[in-house]
């Protein structure tokens, strides 16, 4: 018959997670893997129950009863702490001698790796617990790739909407995004002002000072106009010199009236580029959701468009309100008070 230092050498090999207990439950031999687990606590010597629990069948708490299970499958976990999972099997030696039982981690591998630092060196050969957990940590790391570059792709989208939506000279938006948010605008129920403002002698800064000089008077007719409204209106520059501001929830006729008089106030204000002095003015023309029965975002651009031509015709630096023609287009709500101006010049 073997010897049980042979046995424990050949168990050792091939099933390095294997106890090997006499008849009474004491430890004779343990794989040099389920030492690693306790290093500073060596198993043999110890009674297999005092070092695991019987998770499942609970009901086994003697040796006896233990070495009865030829073939049954254990749940175990170790008393003290990690108090890692483990599986067995228990394989009775001949003559009552006590048994063989094979341990190892079930699914909670994963956690015994880490927790012990274990290697493919304390794993049998043929054992496909390692190449799984190469499997496992592949899909992790190729997972993590994806998603890292799921969100890459995503900043690159929403950073090209954002630049399709903004004009890049004065930070803006730009026109594509006054369309959409007119659109919305216009199909849903609540009230909003549209301003068409557009600078007055501008070219002749151009013409006069060249083109970067123009570039920084925009930019600061941009910044002047994000001062001079809320956060969730738009400012947004449609053409050269043309800017369209989106007022949302505000129709009030003289609320609006001190904006357009503010604007043209800061906006006639002289600027200095390199040394040499720019002056513009602004022109403004406002018309209102309320004004149209069924409104139609073409319709209130084209009628703050028609509002912006009489401040201009008017002396420039003005601003001035749609007046829809009798009959065909709803008249804007009254206000409270004083009367509703129709156009102004700033200061006035």
């Amino acid at each position: 018959m073997m010897e049980t230092s042979d046995l424990s050498s050949l168990l050792g090999l091939l099933c390095p997670m294997f106890v090997l207990v006499d008849e009474q439950g004491q430890i004779t031999s343990v794989g040099p893997t389920l030492q690693k687990l306790r290093p500073e606590q060596p198993m043999q010597g110890q009674g297999f129950l005092d070092l695991f629990e019987l998770v499942r069948p609970r009901s086994i708490t003697t040796t006896a009863a233990l070495l009865s299970l030829a073939g049954a499958k254990l749940h175990l976990k170790l008393r003290d702490e990690p108090r890692t999972a483990l599986k067995g099997l228990v394989a009775p030696l001949p003559g009552n001698k006590g048994a063989i039982i094979n341990l190892s981690f079930g699914i909670s591998i994963l956690d015994a790796v880490r927790d012990y630092a274990l290697t493919s060196a304390d794993f049998s050969g043929t054992d496909l617990a390692i190449e799984l957990l190469y499997l496992v940590e592949a899909k992790s790391a190729a997972m993590e790739a994806s998603r890292s570059l799921n969100l890459r792709l995503q900043g690159a989208m929403l950073a090209a909407e954002e630049q399709a939506f903004t004009d890049m000279l004065t930070g803006l938006k730009n026109r594509r995004a006054m369309d959409v948010l007119l659109g919305h605008m216009a199909s849903g129920n609540a009230p909003f002002a549209l301003m068409h403002l557009d600078l007055d002698f501008f070219k002749s800064v151009n013409d006069r000072l060249g083109h970067a000089a123009g570039d920084f008077v925009l930019q600061q007719a941009a910044r002047i106009m994000e001062e001079e409204t809320r956060s969730d209106d738009m400012v947004a520059r449609v053409g050269g010199d043309e800017f369209v501001i989106i007022i949302k929830g505000l129709i009030d006729e003289g609320v609006l009236s001190s904006i357009a008089g503010r604007l043209i106030d800061r906006l006639r204000q002289p600027t200095v580029f390199e040394s040499e002095t720019c002056r513009v003015s602004a022109s403004v023309g406002i018309a209102l959701s309320t004004q149209f029965s069924t409104l139609k975002a073409a319709e209130i651009l084209k009628a703050a468009d028609q509002a912006l031509y009489d401040a201009k015709r008017s002396g420039r630096s003005r601003y001035s309100f749609f007046s829809p023609p009798a009959g065909s287009i709803t008249d804007p709500p009254k206000l409270q008070g004083s009367p509703q101006p129709r156009s102004g010049i700033s200061g006035q």
